[in-house]
């Protein structure tokens, strides 16, 4: 099987080589490119086709968001994957990169092992973040008044409104397969009509439509 090809996007050189040595020990993930701003991410991104980019967010020339941007927006790239990389769980930028097209969000103090796994996961189409950093960054960044969303193009049914619920709490399908007693197979046919209808490009982006339609609201702080 062919390694995962990563991207790296960040403007420390000593961080790239970092991450790059990092990902580099791993047999099934290889570094096919860096970059040091958003522009080069773009321009380095349609040369190498990589499956997973990790992006930083503030950086010279074109910033992160504005490069996820671009780059989920490119026909040639459907297939690759962005991570945003952040020093902050609540970064204002990662919110609004997630709605870009991003595909998770990870820590720049993440432990080793969490990187490779976390680049292994989105590849895998899998949502990257942590129970407890998905909560506390959506909930943080719903709270703050926006403009309504348009409604799905497709009506949900009552159980694909129960099960994009379930997602926007965070239980993964195991958890809304004994929830709502059904087996995983269906659960996971309920979340393949859910990104269909949603447009959305994985997981991630049916936890923030969930909130989005007022399926999940912020808890009380």
């Amino acid at each position: 099987m062919s390694a995962v090809r990563v991207l790296l996007v960040d403007d420390q050189p000593l961080l790239r080589h970092s991450l790059a040595m990092i990902i580099g020990s791993a047999p099934d993930l290889a570094v096919v490119g860096q970059a040091g701003d958003g522009a080069e991410a773009l321009e380095v991104a349609r040369r190498t086709r990589p499956d997973v980019v990790l992006m930083d967010v503030r950086m010279p020339r074109l910033d992160g968001l504005q490069a996820t941007r671009r780059i989920c927006a490119a026909p040639e790239l459907a297939a690759t994957r962005v991570v945003v990389l952040s020093m902050f769980e609540l970064d204002e930028y990662v919110y609004e990169a997630l709605h870009a097209g991003a595909s998770g969000f990870l820590l720049k103090d993440a432990r080793p092992e969490e990187l490779i796994t976390a680049i292994r996961r989105t590849h895998a189409g899998e949502s990257l973040f942590a129970p407890s950093i998905l909560t506390r960054l959506v909930e943080h960044y719903v709270a703050v008044p926006r403009t309504p969303r348009a409604p799905a193009p497709r009506p949900l049914t009552a159980r694909e409104t129960e099960v994009l619920t379930l997602i926007g709490r965070g239980l993964s399908n195991d958890q809304i397969a004994a929830r709502l007693t059904i087996s995983i197979k269906t659960v996971k046919t309920h979340v393949s009509h859910l990104l269909t209808k949603l447009a959305a490009r994985d997981r991630a982006h049916l936890v923030i439509a969930a909130y989005d339609a007022g399926l999940v609201t912020p808890r009380p702080r």
